[in-house]
């Protein structure tokens, strides 16, 4: 019997502003990996990736079993590079795959950890709705009703290892004390629907600062997201994305302010957080 499964995983934004490397939420683009058992190795997409066994979808599936015989086909709306976890979301699907598969019960959210090198957007793809990761686990709360993403895709992409870089080996304790201060109104802010504290708490003053003149359109666009309409912006991941947050209300008006903004630079979209983590169902 050809052993068959379909894997479909949603987006990610990690670090919201305060959390860096620890807090992420889950949005409504997705990946689908098809994973079918052929008696041959092969790797079927139109996207501009590795069709070997760098695949990341492959590296992820042979995490937990050998992938010889599987043909894997991968489709995916999520854009490859910009901070919205494309590699989470890529590693993930594998290891779902071949955890179905086989019948595992793996620990996904270690393996993924270990092969990502950080939890926050794996973890949001696993679980859906916003997590906060500490001590190995993610805890995971629903999007509160009425709060939307708006996404600016600036089209020149910045490598993940060049932003790494940006950053300090230590942090000054002000900053530090900052951004801990910060992350807790986010959280506070989300968990009761307070979208004052929301606005607040997206301040950071570790990472965006220190990458701005990686992606300098895109840190401005972060000084004029209240003045446009939004609760405030914070940089997906390690950018060049920005994740604008609005309350439903604001959100139309936003997005045809922030198209005005990007024009001939990036791409806007308006995009749910997505409350339903990855998904995988047999063929």
């Amino acid at each position: 019997m050809q052993r068959r499964r379909t894997v479909r995983v949603p987006a990610s934004s990690a670090n919201l502003g305060p959390g860096f490397d620890t807090f992420a939420a889950a949005l409504a683009i997705h990946m689908e990996l098809e994973v079918e058992e052929t008696g041959r190795f092969g790797v079927e997409t139109d996207l501009r990736i590795a069709t070997d066994r760098r695949n990341l979808c492959v590296r992820g599936f042979e995490r937990l079993h050998p992938p010889d015989d599987f043909t894997f086909r991968i489709t995916s709306d999520i854009p490859l590079s910009g901070g919205l976890g494309t590699s989470a979301a890529a590693y993930l699907a594998g290891l779902m795959a071949a955890d179905s598969i086989f019948e595992l019960d793996a620990d996904l959210l270690a393996h993924g950890t270990e092969l990502e090198g950080h939890p926050d957007n794996l973890a949001a793809s696993l679980l859906g709705g916003f997590v906060i990761c500490a001590d190995g686990r993610a805890a995971r709360f629903d999007p509160p009703a009425g709060l939307e993403a708006v996404l600016v895709i600036p089209q020149q992409a910045v490598r993940t290892s060049q932003a790494r870089a940006a950053l300090p080996a230590e942090v000054p304790m002000q900053e530090a004390v900052f951004n801990v201060a910060h992350g807790a109104l986010l959280t506070l802010g989300l968990s009761t629907g307070d979208w004052d504290l929301v606005s607040r708490g997206l301040q950071d003053r570790l990472h965006q600062p220190r990458r701005a003149s990686l992606f300098p359109r895109s840190s401005a666009l972060l000084d004029r997201a209240r003045e446009l309409g939004a609760l405030g912006a914070t940089v997906s991941g390690a950018g060049p994305t920005v994740l604008v947050w609005s309350h439903f209300e604001q959100t139309g008006a936003l997005v045809e302010a922030l198209r005005t903004e990007a024009e001939g630079w990036a791409d806007v979209r308006r995009v749910p957080f997505e409350a339903a983590g990855a998904r995988v169902r047999a063929l």
